[in-house]
């Protein structure tokens, strides 16, 4: 019978006889998924990758529980009356292709709005119209496809996916071996001649053998496949040149005892697989416990109004919010936790979480989700989850706000693996056809321990370990990175753009003094309750001014971002922003910064806001302008220009009265000629800005400003202390170079003993664990040291 194999699958389709579009299949399974994917265009999924599907499974009746609601809303991570949003883990995620099916799930139903695949975590997360389409459809439809999703309502419960055990096991199964293929080599070892070579010479080196099948075919499978889609793509990556030396020494020793002449070297092989899993081992733990001490709390310096029980108002930390505290929300702010909304007119723009632009109303009772931003005045919340277990917290995170950055960035370590495999692979195979020429009987010694001398875990572990305790050793500082790649990217700049109000001047200490007509309680009232709904940084402070007023429910607020804001209560209007804004025909410069007020189309007066900068503004600046190109971009007027003039180096530039356009703008063009930006805004007028530089950050003031579109958080406290941030992520970057130079001249050594035939593979598998652990001991004492280094000059300061 003629061999053929499954085109969807891969399995054996020699005895199924189905055949469709000339194409043999192994199951009507694996045909009905062809048929799906032609049917909707869809078939570039073979192309991508040959057989990469799974035989689908009958699931009849098996997600019936779907249809409970309850049991749907604990699985969701969103859910707002059409749109719903749930993350999936789908175990058979393995290869581009399944990437590229699961992202266009849209063409399979077109109720699906969007879908994106974390490959390392195997999860695809959907969004999807709940009208439309129900999750039970959703999760039948992936079935049918053969991507079958686990769903464990015990997991869900506690807010946790499955936990992945297979490297424990496959450890566990290496070392077994390791030890029993050791014991049983002691005689050979020894030279027991008489009892090795009379009674059981053989049958120790077939149980050697025996011991050795489980290390290469399940402990060391992740390395070999690996290696081989790496190189079906072309690509040479870091396991390929551990497969070629796992796959050589067992080989190798397989000959030696089917042919009788010698014991081969399983122990050599089943060292050399322990070994490298517990290093991988050693680098899970030490970066899982270095990813849970800089945990979620670490993202959320930002502050939150909360209310008390008799209507004070007060600032608290994100992560201090507890269920059922009361909480205010003003325009434009981020909802932190699922709450219900409990006063006020809420229009919610979900964007951030759903990628839809338009707002949804909603009225007092109704359940509110994290990641909504506010955009129709202020309103008061309930909280009904504390932050762990909102969504907000993956929203930073979300691959949508890090794609446009990250793709056009290569890492330190990507840049290096391919040509340290080339280069293993070269010294490899040339010491190998030396030896093959001069003495033969060394050649597969050789050619075995350089490929495990030369194993690049040092190289794959010194970036992981120094970042992140970088990022660990920075939240401790107040500053919060959102990933590792900010770091590296942080260090790479060379030019900074700073916004003005909020970000170098300090809200807090701001000077305020009024002129003008003399305004009634009722107006004075009016003007509170309209500040209290606006987040902008001189609205606060002139909110936080007028402290004994009462606050009365304002009808039809809106914000007119760069201009003003206005307001309607009990059949009166108030304006607040710049002198145009408000009607003033003529305006008389000033050198400081102004808010206008109007009634009924009648002037008041004007708010008069001297600025007071940061501590330490004019230190920062010349610390940073002999290295870098510094730039102020205020939306305010010219007032203040010679105050910055003197303040601030020469040759810094500062440009006035720019919208939030202009700024990205500015950075675009920039970017064109070159330029490597870091924005750094207060996060509220700033998104577009902040989103377009290669890094930004925004600074938080005990103000929910919040934006996904940054890459990191300052805490205000620490603004002076930007320099050395940057400072420290050029140090973290010359530790990972040290580091590969360390890696490079330990392999020099190793190389040279293994090339000249000296080295035994077993010695050599023993050598690179150690190797890889004086990495990460190096990189972790370098990087504590740099952050010594940061906190004696925040005492200072």
């Amino acid at each position: 019978m003629e061999h053929k194999t499954c085109f969807h699958c891969g399995l054996d389709a020699s005895e199924a006889s189905i055949t469709f579009d000339n194409k043999s299949f192994c199951c009507n399974g694996c045909k009905t998924v062809y048929e799906i994917f032609s049917e909707n265009d869809l078939t570039s999924y073979y192309d991508l990758q040959q057989a990469p599907g799974a035989t689908p499974k009958d699931v009849e009746g098996k997600y019936n529980f779907l249809d409970n609601a309850k049991i749907v809303e604990n699985l969701l991570e969103f859910n707002d009356d059409n749109t719903q949003i749930v993350n999936l883990y789908v175990p058979h995620i393995h290869c581009s292709s399944c990437i590229w099916v699961l992202e266009n799930l849209n063409k399979l139903n077109p109720a699906v709005s969007s879908s994106m695949v974390n490959f390392g975590k195997k999860t695809v997360r959907i969004t999807y119209n709940a009208h439309k389409v129900s999750l039970k459809n959703l999760v039948q439809l992936l079935s049918r496809i053969g991507y079958e999703p686990f769903i464990s309502l015990d997991d869900y419960a506690v807010g946790q996916k499955n936990v992945d055990r297979s490297l424990i096991y496959k450890l566990g199964v290496a070392g077994f071996a390791f030890g029993n293929i050791m014991f049983l080599s002691f005689p050979e070892y020894f030279q027991v001649e008489e009892f090795w070579l009379e009674q059981f010479k053989h049958l120790f080196r077939w149980l050697m053998f025996a011991f050795s099948l489980p290390v290469v075919f399940y402990s060391a499978q992740d390395y070999f496949i690996s290696a081989y889609k790496g190189l079906k793509s072309r690509i040479l990556n870091i396991d390929v040149p551990i497969a070629l030396g796992a796959a050589v020494l067992s080989i190798r020793s397989t000959a030696e005892i089917i042919l009788d002449l010698g014991t081969g070297f399983f122990d050599s092989l089943a060292g050399l697989i322990f070994f490298l899993l517990l290093g991988k081992f050693f680098q899970q733990k030490t970066y899982s416990f270095l990813s849970f001490e800089r945990d979620y709390k670490s993202y959320f310096p930002i502050g939150i109004t909360k209310i008390s029980a008799d209507g004070e108002e007060s600032s608290i930390q994100v992560y201090d919010i507890e269920k059922g505290d009361r909480l205010l929300i003003r325009n434009e702010e981020l909802i932190p936790v699922d709450s219900i909304l409990i006063k006020g007119k809420a229009r919610i723009d979900y964007s951030f979480v759903t990628g839809e632009s338009e707002a949804v109303s909603k009225k007092s009772g109704d359940k509110l989700y994290a990641g909504g931003k506010q955009v129709e005045g202020s309103i008061e919340i309930e909280v009904l989850k504390s932050v762990e277990q909102s969504y907000l917290t993956q929203l930073w995170s979300n691959d949508v706000f890090n794609k446009n950055k990250e793709d056009a960035f290569t890492t330190l370590t990507n840049a290096i693996s391919k040509r340290f495999t080339i280069a293993i692979l070269s010294i490899a195979f040339i010491a190998t056809a030396y030896w093959l020429l001069t003495d033969s009987s060394k050649a597969l010694n050789v050619f075995t321990a350089v490929l495990i001398i030369a194993c690049p875990c040092a190289i794959a572990l010194a970036a992981p370990f120094t970042l992140g305790n970088m990022l660990r050793i920075f939240g401790r500082k107040k500053f919060y990175a959102k990933n590792a790649s900010v770091i590296e990217q942080l260090a790479q700049i060379n030019t900074i753009i700073f916004d003005k109000t909020g970000t170098i001047t300090a809200n807090k200490e701001t000077a305020i003094t009024y002129e003008g007509s003399q305004l009634s309680n009722a107006e004075e009232d009016f003007l509170k309750s309209t500040l209290r709904n606006s987040n902008h940084p001189l609205s606060r402070s002139l909110y936080t001014l007028l402290k004994e007023n009462h606050i009365v429910p304002i009808e039809n607020y809106e914000e007119h971002i760069g201009e003003g804001i206005e307001a309607h209560y009990n059949q009166n209007f108030m304006k607040i922003g710049s002198a145009p804004f408000v009607g003033l025909a003529s305006e008389v410069k000033n050198l400081n910064t102004e808010v206008h007020i109007s009634t009924n189309n009648t002037y008041k007066g004007k708010f008069t806001f001297y600025n007071r900068y940061r501590q330490g503004l004019s230190k920062l600046f010349n610390q940073l302008k002999p290295t870098y190109d510094l730039v102020i971009l205020s939306g305010d007027n010219a007032g203040e220009k010679e105050n910055l003039t003197k303040l601030l180096p020469a040759k810094t530039k500062l440009l006035f009265n720019q919208k939030p356009e202009d700024k990205l703008e500015y950075i675009k063009h920039h970017q064109n000629s070159g330029a490597t930006v870091l924005m750094v805004g207060d996060g509220l007028n700033d998104a577009g800005a902040l989103a377009q530089s290669d890094v930004g950050i925004a600074i938080s003031e005990n103000v929910n400003v919040f934006s996904p579109a940054c890459d990191a958080i300052l805490d205000a406290s620490n603004f002076n202390s930007l320099y050395d941030f940057i400072k420290a992520s050029k140090s973290a970057i010359t530790i990972i170079k040290w580091s590969f130079i360390l890696s490079l001249v330990y392999n020099s050594i190793g190389l040279y003993f293994a090339v000249s035939g000296q080295l035994a593979p077993v010695i050599a598998a023993i050598l690179m664990p150690l190797s890889s652990i004086s990495i990460v001991v190096f990189t972790t004492i370098s990087t504590n040291l740099v952050g010594k280094k940061i906190k004696q000059k925040v005492e200072k300061t």
